[in-house]
C-alpha cells in the first residue's frame, strides 16, 4: 500500500459498522490494517469477504481460547494503533484492555468506537444510528415542517459522528505518540460526535438565527430557493441559491421576471415556492440539467445510486467506480490506486503472524483452533474457487 500513512501498522478487533468504516479510511491513507475476525467466520458455503474490508488483511482468532489472546497480544506489540468496538468492559474481559495493550506497548493509539461512550448513564445500553442522532436534537432538526423527522441514512451518525471522528482521533493521537512515545486511549462515541457536527446549527439558535423547528430554516428546506423540486419526468433537481448573486442567475435561467422572484418579503415565500415548481414541472429533469449545466446558479440534479457514477463529473474524478469509491480526501504525492479486494475471514493469519507476531506457535494455534486460516477450496479443475 501506498499513501500518506504507509508503514503505519493498524488491528482491527473485527466488528460492523463505524469501526471498520474508519480503519477502511485509514487503509485508503496506506496504512497495513489487519482485521480480527472470528475463527466461526473462516470457510462454509456463506463465508464471502468481509464487508468493509478493502485494502485490509484478515487473521482469524479464537479470543476465548486458551493462546488466543497472547497471539493478539502479540500483534499489539508490533502495532501502532489498535481499533476496537466492542461495548464497554468487553475488551478488559477479553485481556485486550488498554492495560493490558499498553503493558505491552507503551505508544500504542487505543481506539474505542462506541454509540455512548466509555461512560454515562446510557454506557451499557445497545443503540444503532438512529438512537445516537435522536438524543443530540440532530434527528429532530431533519425533515418537512409539516412532517415527522427524516432518518438520513446512517451518515451523520455512524459514519460521520462515528467513524471520521475516531479517524482524526486516531491520527491526532498517533501525531503525539510519535513524537513522545507515549500512547493513549481514544474514546470516539457517536453521541459526542454528532453533537459536534450539530454545534454550528447550536451556534445559530443560540445567535438567534435558527429556530428549532423542521424545514423552517434557511438550510433544512425553509427557504424556496435551498429545496428539491420534481420535474415533468418525477425526477428531482436539487435548489442550493443563497447568495444573491447565485439566486439572480437561478432566477434568470428559470424564467421568472425580478418580479415573480422577489423573495424580499416572507409573506410572499409560500407563492414563490409554488412559481418555482410550476417551473421545474414543465419539463424534464434532463431539460433542466442542460439549461444549469455549468452556471451558477447552484442547481444540481437528484441521481439515484444508479446514475451517479455515469455523471461527467463524478466520472471524471473516478469518485465511483467498479471498485467502490475512491478514497478521500486525495493527496497529490499518492495518486490514488485501486485498493485491494477484501478478504476473507482469516484469509492471512499466518502470513500475519509471521509479519507481526515474532514468536507466536502457529501450529500448535492452528492445531487447536485458538487460529484459523482460510484455504480457498480447488475445483476439478485445479484452479482455486
Amino acid at each position: 500500500m501506498t499513501g500518506p500513512l504507509a508503514g503505519v501498522r493498524v488491528l482491527e478487533l473485527g466488528g460492523i459498522g463505524p469501526g471498520p468504516f474508519a480503519t477502511l479510511q485509514l487503509a485508503g491513507m496506506g496504512a497495513d490494517v489487519v482485521r480480527v475476525d472470528r475463527v466461526g467466520d473462516v470457510g462454509g458455503p456463506d463465508a464471502g469477504p468481509v464487508p468493509l474490508a478493502a485494502g485490509k488483511r484478515s487473521v482469524a482468532v479464537d479470543l476465548r481460547a486458551p493462546g488466543g489472546a497472547e497471539a493478539a497480544l502479540a500483534l499489539v506489540e508490533r502495532a501502532d494503533v489498535l481499533v476496537e468496538g466492542f461495548r464497554p468492559g468487553v475488551a478488559e474481559r477479553l485481556g485486550l484492555g488498554p492495560g493490558a495493550c499498553h503493558a505491552r506497548n507503551p505508544a500504542l493509539v487505543y481506539g474505542r468506537m462506541t454509540g455512548w461512550g466509555q461512560h454515562g448513564p446510557w454506557a451499557q445500553s445497545a443503540g444503532h444510528d438512529i438512537n445516537y442522532i435522536a438524543l443530540t436534537g440532530a434527528l429532530h432538526a431533519i425533515g418537512r415542517a409539516d412532517g415527522p423527522p427524516v432518518v438520513p441514512l446512517c451518515l451523520v451518525g455512524d459514519l460521520g459522528g462515528g467513524g471520521m471522528y475516531l479517524v482524526a482521533g486516531v491520527l491526532a493521537a498517533l501525531h503525539e505518540a510519535r513524537a513522545t512515545g507515549r500512547g493513549q486511549v481514544v474514546d470516539a462515541a457517536i453521541v459526542d460526535g454528532v453533537a459536534a457536527l450539530m454545534g454550528p446549527i447550536y451556534e445559530m439558535a443560540a445567535a438567534g438565527e435558527w429556530v428549532d423547528r423542521r424545514g423552517s430554516n434557511q438550510l433544512d428546506s425553509g427557504r424556496p430557493w435551498y429545496d428539491v423540486y420534481p420535474a415533468r419526468d418525477g425526477r428531482y433537481l436539487a435548489v442550493g441559491a443563497i447568495e444573491d448573486r447565485f439566486y439572480a442567475r437561478f432566477a434568470e435561467l428559470l424564467g421568472l421576471s425580478p418580479e415573480e422572484a422577489d423573495r424580499t418579503d416572507p409573506g410572499c415565500w409560500p407563492a414563490l415556492r409554488e412559481r418555482i415548481a410550476a417551473r421545474f414541472a414543465a419539463h424534464d429533469r434532463a431539460h433542466w440539467e442542460a439549461v444549469f449545466a455549468g452556471t451558477d446558479a447552484c442547481v444540481s440534479p437528484v441521481l439515484a445510486m444508479g446514475e451517479a457514477p455515469a455523471h461527467p463529473h463524478v466520472a471524471a474524478r473516478g469518485t465511483l467506480g467498479p471498485a467502490g469509491t475512491a478514497p478521500a480526501p486525495r493527496f497529490d504525492a499518492h495518486p490514488p490506486a485501486s485498493p485491494r479486494p477484501g478478504p476473507r475471514a482469516g484469509e492471512h493469519t499466518t502470513q500475519v503472524l509471521a509479519d507481526w507476531g515474532g514468536d507466536v506457535a502457529l501450529d500448535g494455534l492452528l492445531d487447536a483452533g485458538a487460529l484459523a486460516q482460510w484455504t480457498p477450496a480447488v475445483s476439478p479443475s485445479g484452479r482455486p474457487t
